[in-house]
């Protein structure tokens, strides 16, 4: 598990294919390796990634080429730069929210504009994960906590401070960039919940407006 407050940026310093998977070597001057042992997770742009080598300042990951279909690791090279976050320990702060670094999917920069000091940036998100999205609810973004300011459809709006600017890869997005997603765990959680018995059934589908109406959570209804 994470927090999605990212604790240094990296860089790609090698990806080496190995039979359609594909490992990849990250340096960080700023990331304190000390405590980080061989087997130990380490999120890369928001995916959980395991360390296999720990040459001195840098780590080695395997990537999975289903990791690289899935995700904007796809999209990176040497000399890329990357967010970082060792795995939560019970001692931790939790200044984020729990980010177990499994993505649920891939959204699209769609807007940047200056608002004061800060960047408000919009992303669309893939039509299933809309529903997990809320107005002042938490996302992460590429590894980062993030909170969502607003909401219309499937893309939400972020603003940013300077200070998170510069502390990750987000000074370095632009529209049309690709960004790793995954929704805050409590909503997934929540809709299995309310699912109740129905969750058992091999056909079901989740949540819809159709179940809400026929469970009576609609006015109405």
């Amino acid at each position: 598990m994470f927090t999605g407050i990212i604790e240094s940026m990296g860089k790609v310093a090698a990806m080496t294919p190995k039979g359609g998977d594909v490992t990849l070597l990250i340096k960080s001057e700023g990331l304190d390796f000390a405590d980080v042992k061989l087997g130990d997770s380490i999120a890369v742009n928001g995916v959980c990634l395991t360390a296999t080598a720990l040459p001195g300042g840098a780590f080695e990951a395997d990537v999975s080429g289903e990791t690289l279909s899935l995700t904007s690791l796809a999209q990176i090279s040497v000399g890329s730069t990357v967010n970082l976050e060792k795995a939560l320990t019970p001692s931790s702060r939790l200044g984020g929210h729990l980010v177990s670094g499994h993505v649920d999917g891939l959204g699209k920069i769609v807007e940047m504009k200056q608002d004061a000091r800060s960047v408000r940036i919009d992303i669309e998100a893939p039509a299933e994960l809309a529903k997990y999205i809320a107005h002042k609810g938490s996302i992460t973004v590429d590894g980062i906590s993030l909170t969502v300011n607003s909401v219309a459809g499937a893309v939400f709006s972020l603003n940013i401070i300077p200070h998170t600017q510069e502390v990750t890869t987000i000074g370095q997005w632009k529209v049309g960039t690709p960004v790793n997603l995954e929704v805050d765990i409590i909503a997934r959680y929540l809709e299995r919940l309310l699912l109740g018995e129905k969750a058992a059934e091999p056909a079901s589908e989740g949540i819809s407006m159709a179940f809400l109406a026929e469970n009576g959570f609609l006015k109405g209804s």
